[in-house]
């Protein structure tokens, strides 16, 4: 038992449960647990699911290819290495079989840049969407799953009957999601067989960041996070996987780790260097008889030549034909493509730049000096990406003139590593303060003042309310800003009004909460930048009660005309310190507080 399960305080449940984390990457997907023999006072412990369908029989792994194939009727016949087994490639060449990878890529937000490559990524498959490809998955993999638990705990069967309505799961996503990408991962799971309601899925699907769950990985790993604790440093987790690249940063504070930076994500992970090779082989082979090898040539570099890359000096094979195939013009040789170490180190190049640009942006915006970077993720296993980062970040510090910071990835399996660490940030829950990344708040009608010169300019859209006040619309009334620090239990309020000529028009009310993502610090008005705002959500709230005691409000126009209106008064909090946004209104009925 490693020192961090140690420290972990014993189970005081009191039934058995079960904790599944699922991380669905864009190149390859793990599956950990806590272990479902937990009884009460019990130290939790986390295992891995290190055997699937079609690996080695004696062997096994923590991963599989996130890979489908699909049959005419939108039917799964192979996943996972199975879709990989010479069986599956027959079979999907002779009944015509249609393959899904890389599907991942296309939850990516539209606020996100992709790379130039992107456009080779694979299209979905039958007109499927990309939740329901995503669900095909879920289903595969978490089956996979509990045959595994079932096989390796004694009485598994029995007991998977048992915990089979008390699974809560962890989903794990890239830095970059938000509430639209939360979501549809929870129609996903409902349609994957996870859970069987939309009810079931707010209760027992939770989310953590591929960041915060790296960083979780990292302290369970026994690392050395002895410049964690020196007062005024920071730590920075880089996951770099197949789609892509999730950059964090942190101070711990006593047993507990604070984000002071917002965290960051770029889509340029390890399938972009597949594709960059790919581009390659379609340039030089054009015109060529080995024109049509190029997916062979892909699929054998993506396979077994990156992930060996290690020297730009050395030269590389990578074969695809029989001892017949040659041509001398394009390199190639008995069946073998020759590419130099310099041309494989170019398809790198953008993946890495990204990296240091995300790197260089968080250590000038985080206010604790940066001296531990962490690398996790199936993309930083490669020796040349880890050794050339390393050299990026000692030149730059150097260049700088700051202290040296301390480069090093965990000595174990990288790739599962999102996946252990969604199971310990279930149990020991270590990040206490996350960082907003986008200024936060709503659209509003504000009272128009004579005084503001913003207010004059906008003058020709005034209009009269209900309650005879001359207002403005498309204004912004910011709740959380962006770059705020926030800790789990802080409510972000703001105090709003609706008017109404009578009770009835008040009962129901609608809050839209708008994300802004432009680059002033205070937006005030909507009209100015339309494009750089859109919606995260929207809540509504019955006041039916409240309306009841509402009384009639009554002013006077210019020109003696009475009007009665009513007013009800209610706020909208934001909370942001967990891993998912949440937003709720709240109103007063006499001296009771209601939330919804």
């Amino acid at each position: 038992m490693s020192s961090n399960t140690a420290s972990r305080e014993p189970y005081l449940g009191e039934k058995h449960r079960l904790i599944i984390a699922i991380d669905v990457g864009t190149a390859y997907s793990g599956v950990s647990y806590r272990s479902s023999l937990l009884e009460p006072g019990q130290i939790p412990e986390i295992h891995g699911v290190n055997r699937y369908p079609g690996q080695d029989r004696y062997g096994g792994d923590s991963k599989i290819p996130t890979i489908m194939w699909y049959d005419s009727a939108g039917t799964v016949r192979a996943a996972g290495a199975e879709a990989l087994l010479d069986q599956a490639t027959v079979a999907a060449e002779e009944e015509g079989w249609i393959r899904a990878e890389w599907f991942k890529i296309y939850m990516k937000p539209n606020a996100i840049a992709a790379p130039p490559e992107t456009y080779q990524i694979p299209e979905l498959p039958l007109g499927k969407d990309v939740v329901e490809v995503f669900g095909d998955f879920l289903r595969y993999i978490y089956a996979c799953a509990q045959s595994y638990i079932i096989q390796s705990h004694p009485g598994g069967s029995s007991l998977w009957d048992i915990l089979g309505d008390d699974i809560e799961f962890i989903l794990t996503h890239p830095n970059g999601y938000e509430g639209v990408q939360q979501e549809m991962m929870r129609k996903a799971a409902i349609l994957g067989g996870l859970v069987g309601t939309p009810e079931d899925a707010q209760e027992k699907i939770k989310f953590v960041t591929e960041g915060e769950a790296s960083l979780h990985y990292c302290i369970q790993c026994g690392l050395d996070i002895g410049a964690m604790k020196q007062e005024g440093h920071g730590v920075m987790v880089v996951d770099a996987g197949g789609g892509t690249i999730d950059i964090s940063t942190y101070q711990q504070k006593d047993d507990a780790f604070e984000e002071i930076a917002a965290a960051e994500c770029a889509y340029n992970g390890g399938i972009f260097v597949t594709l960059r090779a790919q581009e390659y082989f379609q340039r030089i082979l054009e015109g060529s008889k080995y024109a049509d090898s190029v997916p062979d040539l892909t699929k054998a570099f993506d396979q077994f030549t990156k992930p060996i890359f290690a020297k730009q000096d050395d030269d590389y094979y990578v074969r695809f034909g029989n001892a017949r195939d040659n041509d001398p013009t394009v390199n190639i040789k008995a069946g073998r493509m020759k590419i130099t170490g310099f041309e494989i180190a170019e398809f790198f190049d953008p993946s890495l730049n990204a990296i240091m640009d995300v790197f260089n942006d968080l250590r000038k915006r985080s206010p604790k000096a940066i001296k531990t970077v962490f690398f996790v993720g199936g993309f930083s296993s490669n020796d040349f990406f880890f050794s050339e980062m390393s050299r990026y970040i000692a030149e730059d510090v150097a260049l700088d003139g700051n202290e040296e910071i301390s480069v090093c990835r965990p000595d174990r399996h990288l790739n599962k590593a999102v996946a252990h660490g969604g199971v310990s940030y279930y149990l020991d829950h270590r990040v206490t303060t996350r960082v907003s990344k986008l200024t936060f708040g709503v659209r509003c009608n504000v009272p128009l003042n004579s005084q503001d010169d913003e207010h004059i300019k906008r003058e020709s859209t005034k209009y009269r309310s209900q309650d005879g006040i001359w207002r403005l619309p498309n204004a912004f009334e910011t709740i959380l800003p962006r770059n705020t620090q926030v800790s789990e239990t802080k409510e972000f309020r703001r105090p709003f009004i609706t008017v109404g000529k009578d009770v009835a028009s008040l009962q129901q009310v609608k809050s839209t909460i708008r994300c802004y993502r432009g680059q002033h610090d205070n937006p005030m008005w909507v009209s100015d930048e339309p494009d750089k705002f859109s919606i995260m959500c929207t809540i509504e709230a019955n006041l039916e009660e409240l309306t009841k005691s509402l009384s009639p409000i009554r002013y006077v126009d210019e020109n003696g005309h009475e009007h009665v209106h009513y007013r009800a008064n209610y706020e909208v909090a934001l909370l942001f310190g967990l891993t998912e946004f949440k937003a709720v209104v709240i109103w007063q009925e006499d001296v009771s507080r209601f939330v919804a």
